[in-house]
């Protein structure tokens, strides 16, 4: 399991702190410092079953400074959404963690959290 944090920020602390307590095996990934490239945005978008729209924060600066409010939201428009998280990792919605069965979540809230570490066979529980 991988989880992508921004350490100020707190909901990415509180799902460290939850996968910590539960004993979870994972590896952190600080993506402002280590951004993500646009196949890797592709492949995580892929296991979130996400267009790359849901997973932006429309409220930044640097998308108010690109206009996202205006862009398209369709097939067409895909790959630039992608590229511009590619380029903005701040954009991009946090924490995403990715589960060792293939899939991915958003860990906003415990339950989210929770539910990672199921399909991971997660933690110390039965």
């Amino acid at each position: 399991m991988e989880i992508w944090i921004n350490p100020a920020c707190s909901k990415c602390r509180s799902a460290v702190q939850l996968l910590d307590a539960e004993g979870a095996e994972y590896t952190v990934r600080r993506y402002l410092e280590e951004p993500p490239s646009a196949q890797e945005l592709r492949e995580v978008l892929e296991r979130l079953a996400l267009e790359p729209w849901d997973i932006t924060r429309t409220q930044e600066a640097d998308a108010k400074e690109l206009g996202l409010k205006d862009w398209g939201r369709t097939a067409e428009d895909r790959e630039r959404w992608i590229e511009a998280l590619a380029a903005h990792p701040r954009l991009i919605q946090r924490p995403i963690i990715t589960a060792d069965d293939g899939s991915a979540l958003v860990g906003r809230s415990e339950d989210a959290v929770r539910d990672a570490l199921g399909r991971t066979g997660g933690g110390d529980a039965p």
